[in-house]
């Protein structure tokens, strides 16, 4: 579950920027139910209303919340900050064995990793 402040909002940019799609939506109740997912994966994640939390940064890097796994870091690094995401390095970290990551958030404040080689 991913707390947002605005979950058109966030849909927008969990379908439209990250390329997730829409699984479950149920507007009964106080608020809307509603999930997303990366195609051919079973994990869905909530968005929830609410207030993001915040991770204490004296602990050493901040991973995300999610991680999105990917076999190009720097074409991906590339294409989803032409779309306007900003990330927290200038460039993908890399490892030594070719791994890597770049992290990043949502308009909520919700770090997420882009994880590869």
């Amino acid at each position: 579950m991913l707390n947002v402040h605005d979950q058109e909002k966030a849909l927008d940019f969990y379908i439209n920027t990250l390329g997730f799609e829409k699984r479950e939506e149920n507007p009964a109740g106080r608020v809307k139910f509603v999930t997303v997912g990366l195609k051919d994966q079973d994990l869905q994640v909530v968005l929830w209303p609410g207030t993001p939390g915040k991770a204490d940064p004296t602990a050493g890097p901040i991973p995300g919340t999610c991680i999105i796994d990917t076999s190009d870091l720097q074409g991906d690094f590339e294409r989803l900050k032409s779309l306007g995401i900003e990330f927290v390095e200038k460039n993908p970290i890399v490892y030594p064995n070719g791994g890597g990551y770049a992290n990043f958030t949502d308009p909520d404040g919700n770090r997420l990793s882009l994880r590869g080689s």
